[in-house]
């Protein structure tokens, strides 16, 4: 019996393994690349570089003009980032606490907007931006997406799961709505807003349509578009290419890393109360 035991688990971290090995194997011939001459990737890869080539990364950041365009996915994607977990925040509390006329009439709506593609209204959105003269602005990057229905859904079915009498004590102490909301229900659901705000960053850095359809110079354009116009140039490129992909994948690993214990502990926290 613990023969058979042992050997489901050698099977099931083999599995794991492998899928791990899997997983990973394309960012580290993205490393490997990033390091390797031109003529040494177009040679096909022999899994490590025959000579580093750390150049790639300061052409990249120079010639690629990656400085601007992570500064300006760095500045778009932090709004958007904070815009997206207030207002989620409200809506959250707003659909969990408060009784109003249609309200769930209005939150099947907030629903509605996770099912309705982002093309069949791309188009529209497009031209709202250019009659506001917002092209090649800020505000084109940032406004549309400052407010997330699924932020908004994920937070309630968190905010859902603190007992009532939680709220019923804070406001017998006098607590009015926006006090018991930042006082008490935001530090008690930290772990689900962090997860809402990692979903946020993730979705908002690696954008790539909106970026492209919205700006048309470098001063605005993000790394999602700068990475795409290094790899439409010539094969002496293809390196300082793959370096330009590392350093866009860099904040997303690291914010990965570090909110890695959060993300789990969020979305367990609204998977269950409806």
């Amino acid at each position: 019996m613990h023969a058979n035991h042992t050997s489901k688990l050698i099977l099931r971290y083999a599995a794991l393994t492998l899928l791990a090995a899997l997983i990973v194997f394309p960012i580290y011939a993205t490393i490997v690349n990033s390091l390797s001459s031109p003529v040494d990737v177009s040679r096909g890869f022999i899994g490590y570089p025959r000579a580093l080539q750390w150049d790639n990364y300061s052409k990249a950041w120079n010639q690629g003009h990656f400085s601007r365009y992570l500064f300006n996915s760095a500045v778009v994607t932090v709004a958007i980032t904070i815009g997206q977990v207030i207002t989620a925040i409200l809506a959250a509390y707003a659909f969990a606490f408060l009784r109003f006329p249609l309200r769930r009439t209005l939150f099947v709506g907030f629903l509605l907007t996770l099912m309705i593609p982002g093309e069949v209204t791309i188009l529209q959105n497009v031209a709202t931006i250019t009659n506001l003269g917002w092209k090649n602005e800020f505000s084109a990057l940032i406004v549309p997406f400052l407010a997330s229905g699924f932020g908004a859904f994920l937070l309630r079915q968190a905010f859902l799961q603190l007992p009532t009498e939680l709220r019923e004590a804070a406001f017998l102490d006098g607590y009015g709505h926006m006090r018991f909301l930042w006082r008490i229900v935001v530090p008690l659901t930290r772990p689900a807003i962090a997860a809402m705000g990692l979903f946020a960053f993730l979705g908002a850095w690696n954008q790539y349509l909106w970026p492209l359809l919205v700006t048309d110079i470098d001063q605005r354009r993000t790394v999602q578009v700068g990475l795409k116009q290094l790899a439409a140039g010539s094969v002496d490129q293809i390196t300082i290419t793959y370096a330009g992909t590392v350093l866009a994948f860099l904040p997303i690993a690291i914010l990965l890393i570090v909110f890695s214990k959060q993300l789990v502990r969020g979305l367990a926290a609204g998977a269950v109360k409806g």
